[in-house]
């Protein structure tokens, strides 16, 4: 098992040589593309970050979990769980640190700490990850990219907690 990966490379390197492929030309290219693309990203993730830590840091961050908490409620999403599910689309290791709270002050073997695994698992870092792939593409009109990802978010994690209930 542990040798898969490098059959994996060896593979590869094999096939190249035998299509007679520049490897090395091939990849010092590709990190070149790779540096534009991190810069021209970088203006998009600094702007995320900033405004999900001025959210979190003036207290507005409370003030809209406590008023979706009960609407939320409805759909069978814990209290406990608005916050994660409201920065899930915006960042990762912000969502893993209150991943991690929740674990802390529920325990991970709970209703609400296996909510909180599954939500984790079925959801996506919606802002991040379009930010990086509209950016790459120079597409500058989401268009319903955006508000899709975003509901299915919610409905993963809608379904998280109902099959956490269930099971």
């Amino acid at each position: 098992m542990s040798m898969i990966v490098p059959c994996l490379v060896a593979l590869l390197l094999a096939f190249a040589l035998f299509k007679k492929v520049d490897v090395y030309g091939s990849f010092v290219g590709g990190a070149k593309n790779a540096v534009g693309t991190a810069v021209g990203v970088l203006p998009y993730l600094s702007a995320m970050f900033l405004m999900v830590n001025l959210l979190r840091a003036s207290g507005i961050g409370g003030y809209v979990v406590d008023f979706l908490a009960f609407p939320l409620s409805f759909l069978g999403i814990p209290k406990q769980l608005v916050e994660l599910m409201l920065l899930r689309p915006f960042s990762g290791s912000g969502s893993l640190a209150i991943l991690k709270d929740v674990y802390l002050q529920h325990g991970v073997d709970t209703y609400v700490g296996r909510c909180a695994s599954v939500i984790m698992g079925s959801s996506e870092t919606v802002f991040y990850v379009s930010a990086v792939y509209f950016a790459g593409t120079k597409i500058k009109h989401t268009g319903w990219a955006i508000p899709i990802a975003l509901f299915c978010n919610l409905v993963g994690g809608v379904l998280a907690c109902w099959l956490c209930k269930v099971l």
